[in-house]
């Protein structure tokens, strides 16, 4: 069976469960699992006290399961195995992880993969800000990897990504893929104002309906159908994410920018189709 980690007390101050990862506790008993140190706010406590441990943690995999959105910090800095949390999740999930997989059957808070290095989270659900952004004061923020979120996201997705694929099949907030440093970020829903300020290389696919304003400091250069494009969307499909059927057909408007950055990077929009 499984290692099935089951919130069984609810805490009003918020778990943080960094550590406690498939790679971490391979080798380990179920009671060795359970005197795992976790923090309920400022305090140490035993994982056991808030949840029930059962099955084999040989096999790098773990099930989360209960009302998890006051645990934060699950799967962060996780290094192989897989990951599975049934119902919504806190903040910080798979937080610069390096490899492995996380599904999440669900919403998710902020910070989800933010600095991730590797590996790969599908959040069947909504999340919050900051989605594979980097922390505050760093320089880069998720370099490598593959975040996919189903529903809806907020600001700041992509914040000075580096490398990987971001892709957000909902509607998102403002300022998608601020500071990009290079990497891919798709959205497929409408989104807010001032995406790309700032980036340097990259991809931003401001692909919903409604093409939002760009900033000024983005000139216009063609419409056309990459290819590049059609090969993300195949790819994205390939995983079960919900791509639109139209998109597979419809024109690309590329812009360039930001213009004060050097003008390398791109966003494309959907071309109207009037």
């Amino acid at each position: 069976m499984t290692l099935t980690l089951t919130l069984h007390t609810h805490s009003t101050v918020p778990l943080e469960v960094e550590g406690v990862t498939p790679d971490a506790v391979h080798g380990m008993t179920p009671d060795q699992v359970r005197r795992l140190p976790i923090y309920q706010g400022n305090q140490t406590v035993e994982l056991g006290e808030f949840f029930r441990v059962e099955g084999d943690p040989s096999d790098n995999q773990m099930v989360w399961e209960g009302m998890l959105e006051g645990v934060h910090w699950i799967g962060a800095k996780m290094a192989a195995g897989r990951i599975e949390i049934r119902g919504s999740a806190g903040r910080h999930v798979g937080s610069q992880m390096q490899g492995g997989t996380i599904e999440v059957f669900g919403n998710v808070g902020d910070w989800v993969g933010a600095e991730m290095r590797g590996g790969s989270i599908f959040v069947r659900g909504n999340a919050g800000h900051l989605a594979g952004a980097a922390y505050r004061g760093s320089a880069q923020g998720m370099n490598r990897g593959t975040l996919l979120i189903w529903g809806n996201a907020g600001n700041e997705i992509g914040h000075s990504l580096r490398r990987g694929l971001i892709a957000v099949g909902g509607q998102v907030g403002d300022l998608v893929g601020w500071n990009l440093l290079a990497g891919t970020i798709l959205v497929f829903g409408n989104c807010g104002i001032r995406h790309g300020a700032g980036m340097k290389r990259g991809t931003i696919g401001l692909l919903g309906p409604e093409p939002p304003p760009l900033l000024p400091t983005f000139r216009r250069a063609c419409r056309y159908r990459p290819l590049v494009a059609l090969l993300f969307l195949r790819k994205l499909r390939g995983w079960g994410f919900p791509v639109p059927e139209e998109i597979l057909e419809a024109d690309i408007v590329l812009y360039r920018g930001d213009m004060l950055e050097g003008g390398r990077g791109e966003i494309w929009t959907r071309a109207d189709l009037s």
